[in-house]
């Protein structure tokens, strides 16, 4: 190996530490729920948001993000980012009131934003070689799937051997330490600069209707039902802002998510795949983590050591095999037959029982929920990356960052809301309270298989199947009709 390939493989690494340690703040903090609901006098409704907030500041301003990293140059983004970061994680940390530990929680998810907003773009300019890139994307890909199965794990350590202000302190020196990793080995690329512009109104506008539109659904459509007052307001002041988002993307002089972005049908696809199937797995892991605790009675490391074997098995696929199953079968094919391993992994929890083994109930779905992901999530990223214009691989590497957290905190927000509704209905007709809370579960399970299934045929009709897929890049300094397939 070159020194040359020893420093990009270096680099890698420095950009998926970054990467884990911003996934691992959303789902870390599902299994100390209870603690912090326990020491900071949360009520149900509000616990959510300590979740909900990372996820929409997150989700909100990636696309903002990206932008900047083709603005400013994406090492000095990424490098912004986790200075953000890791500053919120202290604040996290030391947080002794309800109000500022969600506060905090957004600006984590801010700085989030900025540093993974950009890994992908980074990504694809060091690997320019296809093979090269599939495996670095595979890698990626496995840092950012797995990284909340490991974080299950690392929140159920921390919280029971220390306490959960720990989750977040963790951070700080980790932090401290890829700042100063990628600073020496990141490519520091020059932005095109302020004369291209930044739309923030346009980031204003998405993330104002994002927070507004799951604050709808789990407020005032938990608390007084869909058809209030109150929920439709909300519901429509909030799709007044997206709406308004459209209009400002479709007639500003420097859009936030220009619309050549959208030009390849793979692109487009790649993304609703993933807005869609990520709404279906990031409740799922919240619904789960409860279900163990809750009715199964785990303590927080065994519900990170009963997600172990999601780790394992999307680590294995995703790192060794991934690239080879995609060059011999197609990334659509891959995607395809992961997402219904994901399908069938979801359907396991949604029919597990009351009194519930692991080894019947609980094993068979991490196995095959490992297996999913690990087989899907890497041509998932490697399309929606795919016939991008070098000028825009930070923007859309922030629009596939966006989808993925944006269906998240939507599917997070929805399936909660059903659980709680189902639950609360079944304790009125006179079920007791652990038939009911399985119940519950049972009716968000079955929401998420069926966005599981929107996702595979959305794959399907939109992605072309090929014996290899062919990445196109579009060559710098030529017309759009110009590319170069490699």
């Amino acid at each position: 190996m070159t020194t040359d390939s020893r420093s990009r493989w270096l680099a890698l690494y420095v950009l998926c530490t970054g990467m884990l340690m911003i996934v691992l703040d959303v789902t870390i903090v599902n299994v100390a729920l209870p603690s912090i609901q326990n020491d900071l006098n949360f009520s149900p409704s509000g616990l959510a948001w300590v979740v909900n907030a990372y996820l929409i500041a997150f989700g909100g301003l990636l696309l903002l993000a990206g932008r900047l990293g083709d603005l400013f140059g994406q090492r000095r983004i990424f490098v912004s980012g986790l200075v953000g970061f890791t500053a919120a994680s202290i604040a996290c940390g030391a947080a002794n009131d309800s109000g500022v530990l969600v506060v905090a929680r957004f600006v984590q998810g801010a700085g989030g934003a900025l540093t993974s907003a950009v890994i992908l773009g980074l990504i694809v300019t060091m690997f320019p070689e296809p093979r090269e890139q599939a495996k670095a994307i595979g890698v990626y890909a496995f840092v950012a799937s797995a990284g909340g199965a490991v974080g299950l794990l690392a929140g159920g350590v921390l919280t029971e051997w220390v306490n959960w202000h720990w989750i977040f302190f963790v951070n700080v020196p980790i932090g401290a330490a890829t700042v100063a990793a990628a600073l020496r080995l990141l490519p520091a690329t020059a932005g095109v600069g302020l004369r291209a512009g930044a739309d923030v109104v346009g980031a204003v506008l998405i993330t104002s209707a994002l927070m507004l539109g799951v604050y709808t659904i789990v407020v005032p459509a938990a608390e007084h039902g869909w058809g209030a007052g109150r929920t439709l307001l909300c519901g429509a002041v909030s799709l007044a802002l997206l709406a308004g988002f459209v209009v400002r993307e479709l007639t500003a002089a420097q859009p936030l998510m220009p619309m050549r972005i959208l030009r390849s049908k793979t692109v487009v696809g790649a993304n609703v795949v993933q807005v869609v199937g990520a709404g279906g797995m990031f409740g799922s892991f919240f619904l789960g983590s409860l279900y163990l605790e809750h009715v199964q009675g785990y303590k927080p490391l065994e519900i990170g050591l009963a997600f172990l074997p999601v780790t394992v098995l999307m680590g294995t696929l995703s790192v060794r095999y991934s690239e080879r199953l995609m060059t011999r079968f197609g990334g659509q094919r891959v995607l395809v037959v992961g997402l219904v391993l994901i399908g069938a992994a979801l359907a396991g929890l949604a029919i597990a029982p009351v009194h519930a083994t692991y080894l019947v109930d609980v094993f068979p779905a991490a196995a095959l929920l490992g297996i999913g992901a690990g087989l899907c999530f890497p041509p998932m990223m490697g399309l929606a990356m795919a016939g991008v214009a070098p000028a825009d691989a930070g923007l859309a590497s922030g629009l596939v960052n966006t989808t993925g957290q944006v269906g998240g905190a939507i599917g997070l927000a929805v399936l909660s809301t059903v659980s709680t509704g189902r639950a609360a209905t079944l304790r009125a007709n006179g079920h007791g309270a652990l038939d009911a809370l399985v119940g519950g579960y049972h009716a968000a399970f079955w929401i998420a298989v069926a966005l599981i299934g929107a996702a595979v045929v959305t794959a399907l009709l939109t992605l072309r199947p090929t014996p290899a897929d062919e990445t196109e890049i579009v060559a710098p300094d030529l017309d759009d009709s110009v590319v170069v397939p490699v």
